[in-house]
């Protein structure tokens, strides 16, 4: 059973930056993984993915602000959020695709405050 825990939201000012940690049991050299969020009374949202080597893509509202990567040494995927938004506060969700199974993560929440 694959687990992935993520870290790193907070509350933060706009205009400022985080950066979120996906954590996951086991090796991800071979996985497709990515970011997804979710904000209140909305649909859960494509923010970045990235494939195992290492081509990213992004949700047209966070394109040059947020990049995405990965450390295939420490099994940890990673997403840096830069010129935050009020409007990137969401619950913010990793995951991983590996051996044709999808797995998520619990979500960490992002609050950017105005």
């Amino acid at each position: 059973q694959v687990q992935l825990v993520e870290s790193g939201g907070g509350l933060v000012q706009a205009g400022g930056s985080l950066r979120l940690s996906c954590a996951a049991s086991g090796s991800i050299s071979g996985s497709s993984m990515g970011w997804y969020r979710q904000a209140p009374g909305k649909q859960r949202e494509l923010v970045a993915t990235i494939t195992s080597d290492g081509s990213t893509a992004y949700g047209d509202s966070v394109k040059g602000r947020f990049t995405i990567s990965r450390d295939n040494a420490k099994n940890t995927m990673y997403l840096q959020m830069n010129s935050l938004k009020p409007e990137d506060t969401a619950v913010y969700y990793c995951n991983e695709f590996r051996a044709s199974v999808l797995y998520w993560g619990q979500g960490t929440q992002v609050t950017v405050s105005s």
